[in-house]
Parts: structure tokens; sequence; C-alpha cells
């Protein structure tokens, strides 16, 4: 009876534990969905007057950002711990949003996107890595996936938020202004709820806190076996002096190499989809092709809806199946509606109304698939392919690779939007998504990992 108590107990701190840091999550999805809408308001010439290689800087400038906080964050992690990294990735939310909101040149908003693109890269990494680390094992995977679903509920509100305020006072133009600076409530919430987050028992064991270390598992519902077995992993990795491994001896065990080589190929599959090209030039690309900027902002809700709805059910269905197949299905699936997008814009087969309904469609499918399947098992797959003692690193580099290759292409879209048009890029990331299958199918090994994991632990 009393165990069955502590066991309720356990898991009620744990859900409000993952909720709270899954609000890094839904910042994430925010602030990189909220310039969807921002952007053509903040572009007008009585604004900050942008042309289409400044809107790719000020949109690839966060991401940059990105890619630093992402290649810092294990580092940061594994020194000041899980739970006082979080605390300062709010602060830093928190500052350059409101940065970002009252910017007056263009130099500046750059300037704190960039910053703020520090705490976003910093979250995308440290936030499942948390998350994986204070569940129980048979819980792991849905408190993980909270924080995908997180991500797309934060783009909604944003695509929401852009929606309600652009056309109700879309005629006064700094509207952009209170479009960005919404997002400093969430972000302090997250500081101000942080402080009672239980610290990693996992990072506190590799750091000689075991009273603590035991206090917390118990306090977080892990079992009396759980327990003891990461005990053994940790005793064992302290002993052998493992957890000081160095870059040279990580590139000489093909072990640790192979599953660092399978995380930076999950890192370019999740962003060589084109996921981020519509969710950050949605709004954008929906003129392109005919529909008005008030249609645009609305229809950008539509998507960020169905995107969510699919988070919620994809999130269910990898829990119980191969990991590796999911993502295969998913990426064909994005294949798929993206080639028929593609065929419907070259071919013209129905007219100006007709087009634009069947293009929001096949982007919602899209972005289905995308959301529902091929990112939520982008991020559970890195939270579990590594070694404790090597997690933090290899997913810092995983992340990196992400955040690399999404502001590549943020960087490029409009560029390429405006020399080759809209169809031919739809064509680009269908022809990306097959070969992206290849990759998952020829390369990512199940077995192989597991056979990799045993040998380095």
């Amino acid at each position: 009876m009393l165990e069955h108590g502590r066991a309720k107990i356990g898991d009620s701190f744990l859900r409000y534990a993952s909720s709270v840091i899954a609000l890094g999550g839904f910042l994430f999805g925010y602030d990189t969905g909220v310039i969807n809408g921002a952007l053509s308001f903040l572009s007008q010439p009585n604004q900050l007057n942008l042309n289409s290689a400044q809107q790719g800087i000020v949109s690839s400038s966060l991401i940059i950002g990105c890619c630093f906080g992402a290649l810092l964050s294990g580092r940061l992690a594994d020194k000041i711990g899980r739970k006082a990294a979080l605390q300062w990735v709010a602060v830093v939310f928190t500052v350059a949003t409101l940065g970002c909101s009252l910017s007056t040149t263009s130099n500046m908003l750059i300037a704190f996107r960039t910053i703020l693109g520090l705490s976003v890269g910093c979250a995308s990494d440290l936030a499942p890595m948390y998350l994986a680390e204070i569940s129980p094992r048979e819980q792991r995977s849905r408190n993980v996936n909270k924080n995908a679903i997180a991500i797309v509920i934060g783009q909604l509100a944003s695509f929401t938020v852009n929606a309600i305020l652009g056309n109700v006072w879309g005629n006064w133009g700094p509207i952009w202004r209170i479009m960005m600076g919404v997002a400093a409530l969430p972000a302090f919430l997250l500081w101000l709820l942080s402080f009672d987050l239980p610290q990693s028992p996992k990072w506190q064991l590799l750091n000689t806190s075991l009273a603590q270390a035991k206090q917390n598992f118990k306090k977080l519902g892990f079992s009396g076996i759980d327990i003891r077995k990461n005990l053994i992993n940790t005793k064992k990795i302290v002993q052998t002096e493992e957890s000081k491994i160095d870059i040279k001896r990580i590139f000489n065990n093909k072990y640790l190499v192979y599953l660092l080589a399978v995380g930076i190929s999950i890192g370019l599959i999740q962003q060589l989809s084109g996921v981020n090209a519509i969710m950050y030039y949605g709004t954008i690309l929906l003129e392109k092709v005919g529909m008005s900027r008030e249609m645009s902002l609305y229809s950008n809700i539509l998507v960020g809806v169905i995107s969510t709805v699919a988070t919620l059910l994809g999130t269910r269905l990898i829990v119980n199946h191969n990991h590796r197949e999911m993502l295969g299905i998913g990426l064909l699936g994005n294949a798929f509606f993206l080639g028929l997008l593609t065929a419907v814009l070259h071919f013209n087969f129905f007219s100006g109304v007709n087009t634009n309904i069947a293009v929001l469609l096949l982007l919602a499918f899209f972005l289905a698939t995308q959301q529902g399947i091929v990112s939520p098992v982008t991020w559970l797959m890195l939270s579990e392919i590594f070694p404790q003692r090597l997690k933090a690193r290899f997913m810092a580099v995983s992340t990196t690779v992400i955040w690399l290759t999404n502001f590549v292409i943020s960087l490029v879209c409009p560029i390429l939007l405006g020399s080759f048009g809209t169809t031919n890029v739809f064509l680009l990331f269908t022809i990306s998504n097959i070969l992206c299958v290849c990759l998952t199918f020829f390369f990512i090994n199940p077995q192989a990992m597991r056979n990799a994991l045993k040998r380095v632990k």
C-alpha cells in the first residue's frame, strides 16, 4: 500500500516536472514560427523595409544562434546540471524576446534574434535529454514526446496570435512587435516554475551526488530495480573513468563513430524534409500561389491545428512501433504529398480558388506526416541512441547539425523562391525526402546501434 502511494506521488511529480520542461519546447515552437506571419509586417517600408535577401538574414539569424546554442548546451548541461542550464535558457529567452520586440533597426533585430537563437538551440537539445533522464523506462517515450507536442503547440500559438493580430490590427505597422513580444510571458513562466524542478538524478550520480540522486529517483517514481541498475551502470563508468573519454578516443572507436554518424544523419533527415521552409515562409508561399495576406495568415492556423492533432496522434503511434520504420514511413508520406503539390502547381489542374484549396490541403497533409511522425521520432531516437556518459555531447553535435541545416535552408529559401519559383522549390524538397528515405533504410540500422551501445557501455 505504501509503495503504491509513493508511486502515485512520483507519477504526479513527474507529470508536473515534464510539463514544465516541455515549456522549453513550446518556446522553441513559438519563436521559430512567429516569423512566418510577422515577416510581411516588419518588411513594410514604414517599418524595417526588408528586401528578400534581408528577409532571409532576419529569419536565419535566429537559426545561426541556435547552432551555437545547441553546440554549447551539452557542455553547459554537464557542467552546471540540467536544471540550472534550463533556468539560464529561460532568462535568455525572456530578455532576447523583449529585445526583438523593441528593435528599431534590422541590425538590432538580427542581433537579438541571434541571441534568442542561443536559447532556442540550447532548449532543443536540453529539453528532450532532461525529459529522458528524469523518466522511468516505461514513461520515457511518452515524456520525451511531450517536447515534440509542445513544439507544434508553440507553432500553432504563434500562427493563431499572428492571424488574430494581423487581421484585427493589420493596419497598424508595428503590430509585429506584439507578435514577437508575446513569447516573453511563457519564457518568464518557465523561469519561475523551474525552481521546483528536480535535478536529473542521472547527472547527479555522475557528479557524486549519490544521496540526492537516490532521493530524486524516488520522487520521480523510479522502481527499486531501476535505481539499482542506474547505480551499477554509473559505478562502472566512474571506476573506469570512461566518462572522461576525449575526442581522440571517440574517433578511434568505430562503434562510437557509428553512433555519432547515425545521430548526425537523423539531424540531417529532420531538416532536409523542408518543413521549416514552410514554417518560416508559409505566409509568403501562400501569397505567391494567389492567396491574400489575410487569408494566408488564417490558413496557417489550419496548418498548425492539423500539425498539432497529427503530433498528438503520431507520438502515441510511434511509441509502440519500430522507430526506424516509422521514420521511413513518415518520409515517404512527405515525398508523396510534396510530389502531388508540385504536380498541382506545375500542370495547373484547377482554377485559381481550387488551386489555393488544393495547395493548402496538401501542405497540411505534408505537415501532418512531418510533425506527426518524422519530427517526434527523430527527437525520440536522439534521446535513446547514445551512451549515458556521452549523451550530452553527442546530442549537442546532432542538434547542432539540425540547426546548421535549418540555417542554410532558411537563408537560401527566399532566394530559391525568387530565382526558381515555388513549384521547383517543392520539387527540390520532394527529391530530398526520397533521398532521406534511402539514408534511413540503408544506414540507420537498429541492430547495429544496439550492438554498438553494448560495446561501449
